[in-house]
């Protein structure tokens, strides 16, 4: 195997591989040309997204800029998907987003793994695992989203949370490390119309 099929494949890998070390400066180059857009471009920024992210449902996404990513092909975003300033994706292994998310600024999402021993840390061998959060979801600013975690759908994460551990759907989250505060039984419509 390579070490970008480990990598993928949730094994450990090498992070210094030549091949993986090219194509994550190739990934900087095409990043430093879309935060490097005027936001008023936005078909730009829609035609630079979709050839840098794995899978786009629909051209309503909206990320401000600055956006930053490790690989992009392994994110997959749903329908109207919308992003604030400063995301941040470390995308060693997939992170799918379903329809409706919404992500307040300065959120990390990280699934890359790194050993706690610093003896092993040292080689550069790391594992990724996914992240997956549903859809009618909104996290709140400056929340960091670690390796292995669900969030599912119509879920609320508090600005600041830390979510360590899988989220339930219909849950009301907050907090370090993030836990449920409120389950909330059913959607509710913000707009009776």
């Amino acid at each position: 195997m390579t070490e970008k099929e480990k990598m993928l494949s949730g094994q450990i890998y090498s992070a210094v591989d030549p091949e993986l070390v090219k194509e994550l400066n190739a990934v900087k180059e095409m990043i430093r040309d879309y935060n490097d857009l005027r936001p008023s471009d936005k078909q730009a920024q829609r035609m630079l997204l979709k050839g840098l992210l794995g899978n786009i449902a629909d051209d309503e996404l909206l990320i401000i800029q600055p956006f930053f990513c490790d690989y992009g092909k392994q994110i997959s975003l749903g329908r109207r998907f919308f992003a604030n300033f400063n995301f941040t994706v470390l995308d060693e292994a997939p992170v799918t987003i379903g329809d409706d998310c919404f992500i307040g600024p300065n959120v990390s999402i990280y699934t890359a793994c790194h050993s706690t021993d610093p003896v092993e840390r040292n080689t550069r061998q790391e594992w990724a695992e996914p992240v997956t959060i549903g859809n009618n979801v909104w996290i709140g600013g400056s929340v960091t989203i670690l390796s292995g975690v669900t969030i599912g759908d119509n879920v609320t994460i508090g600005a600041g949370s830390v979510v360590a551990k899988d989220i339930p759907s219909n849950s009301i989250a907050v907090g370090n490390p993030c836990r449920v505060i409120r389950k909330t039984d059913s959607v509710k419509p913000i707009l009776e119309i």
